[in-house]
């Protein structure tokens, strides 16, 4: 089973000015394609584009919700691996959770316990 690790980050606000790049749609792609080089680069595969709510403070008590745009990026995480001498194969190797297992139950020790009765009153002999 793969497993995977997310890093999200905001979205570029504004374009980047490079040579033979004039309008703004240009200068907003390349500074995308920029970023996006760069994560994968590092490993990271582009997942989506997301518009998130955010509560930000508006004057002393007040609150206004913006939309935040961010991007999300996911990578496998390695997982442990060991290598068996003498074979070009590797063979996986799942962690294993330990989880504490409970012993059974008691059981009473058979013994003479005291017999309990009707409580008895000092006042009631009076």
């Amino acid at each position: 089973m793969q497993r995977f690790e997310f890093k999200v980050i905001p979205a570029p606000k504004r374009g980047e000015k490079a040579r033979g790049v004039k309008t703004t749609e240009d200068r907003f792609a390349m500074a995308l394609t920029t970023l996006m080089n760069q994560l994968g680069a590092e490993g990271w595969d582009y997942v989506r584009a997301d518009a998130l709510p955010c509560e930000e403070r508006a004057g002393l008590t007040g609150t206004k919700t913006t939309f935040q745009n961010v991007l999300v990026f996911r990578r496998v995480i390695e997982s442990l691996s060991v290598e068996v001498p003498g074979s070009p194969r590797r063979l996986v190797q799942e962690p294993v959770a330990t989880i504490p297992r409970l012993g059974p139950a008691e059981t009473p020790m058979p013994g003479n316990a005291p017999a309990v009765g009707p409580a008895k009153s000092d006042l009631a002999a009076e």
